[in-house]
């Protein structure tokens, strides 16, 4: 296996182990309690580990660059893990802000949900069961994350564990205010000023991702590491600017993306009406009445798929496009130059630049 695939896989079984543990406990709470416990098993297996990956490379690059081991310990597995568990939990909670059918080519957790209610031929309304059900999910998930992230931290230095948990807490109150602002973003965006939609659409990339997908797992893994300040930094300054170009690579797949890879409906964030930096820069381009009509059709749900290659051929005409992919370039670069000169391992740091590759060429 190759390194990134073993940092997959040994990510996944922690995974498992703790999901193990937890099977044995909800058992015990009786009734109903196999649903809940089975849609959070499904909710956390599959994906890219992205954030794991990133975490174990913070630890490895500031472990490398002491000269200690850099194969992983309980600790950054532990916190590794944690943070997938915790993503599965943002997962479920996105899929109902954005009314999201299907997630990995799966129906989403609420969707799932709503179907169990149907199979057993409970009572009441499926759909409202699958909303609020899933609603509970993502708490327990997210306390599970913690559960497992203070196993971890209970192996560590106090010193080093308070470094780590801060860290984690400020990538939580990160990514929850920034998907409030995405949520408000959609309401608002009418009434506010249009020179500024861009600079609002970063803002809200910069906290629903750029920070929680890269930034803060690097971070993590560098305080579980113990990491010196001009280590973090350095990582910091990579982090930020490669997760700002991971978010718009992901809103232009959300917009020209192909479902079998993506494994959601192509186009589904013009049904959704995502007010993105791509969404901002081709209403910059286009004027008059193919502005209008750009507006009118952008946020129906019951887009075709006519119009949805109406408005992808619109937003390329804009040069909305280019705009962002000239954009993605330039974060990638920035983030390719903090790590010149950085104190941090040397094989850790071709496997950052492995990374940063694969999370804004991807092509699903």
């Amino acid at each position: 296996m190759s390194p990134d695939s073993d940092a997959i896989a040994v990510v996944s079984q922690r995974v498992e182990e703790f999901l193990t543990v937890r099977r044995g406990e909800t058992r015990g709470f009786g009734g109903e309690s196999d649903v809940v416990q089975e849609a959070a098993e499904a909710a956390v297996r599959g994906g890219k580990r992205l954030r794991a990956r990133f975490c174990l490379t913070g630890w490895e690059a500031v472990r490398e660059h002491a000269g200690a081991a850099v194969t992983p310990d309980q600790p950054i597995l532990a916190a590794a893990a944690a943070l997938e568990i915790f993503h599965a939990a943002a997962l479920v909670h996105d899929d109902i802000v954005d009314h999201s059918d299907t997630r990995r080519g799966k129906p989403a957790a609420h969707r799932a949900l709503e179907a169990v209610h149907r199979d057993r031929r409970w009572d009441g309304d499926a759909t409202d069961f699958g909303l609020a059900a899933a609603l509970l999910l993502g708490d327990l998930l997210v306390a599970w994350s913690d559960d497992l992230l203070e196993e971890g931290l209970a192996q560590l230095d106090a010193e080093r564990a308070r470094a780590a948990r801060r860290e984690y807490s400020l990538m939580r109150r990160e990514v929850t205010v920034g998907q409030f602002l995405d949520v408000a973003e959609e309401s608002a965006y009418t009434g506010a000023a249009e020179s500024t939609h861009a600079d609002r659409a970063l803002a809200v990339a910069s906290l629903k991702s750029a920070r929680y997908s890269i930034q803060r797992p690097l971070g993590l893994g560098a305080r579980v590491a113990g990491g010196q300040p001009a280590q973090c930094d350095a990582l910091a300054a990579f982090g930020h600017p490669l997760g700002m170009a991971f978010q718009l690579r992901d809103d232009v797949l959300g917009v020209f993306g192909d479902e079998s890879q993506t494994g959601k409906p192509a186009g589904d964030d013009l049904r959704e009406g995502k007010r993105t930096v791509l969404i901002a820069y081709a209403r910059e381009g286009l004027t008059g009445g193919a502005r209008r009509t750009f507006d009118e059709l952008v946020g129906d749900p019951g887009l075709d798929a006519a119009q949805i290659a109406t408005l992808q051929r619109a937003i390329e005409e804009s040069g909305a496009l280019a705009r962002t992919e000239e954009l993605i370039a330039d974060y990638a670069r920035r983030a390719d130059k903090a790590l010149i000169g950085a104190p941090l391992g040397t094989h850790a740091v071709g496997r950052l630049r492995d990374l940063a590759t694969a999370a804004t060429e991807r092509a699903s």
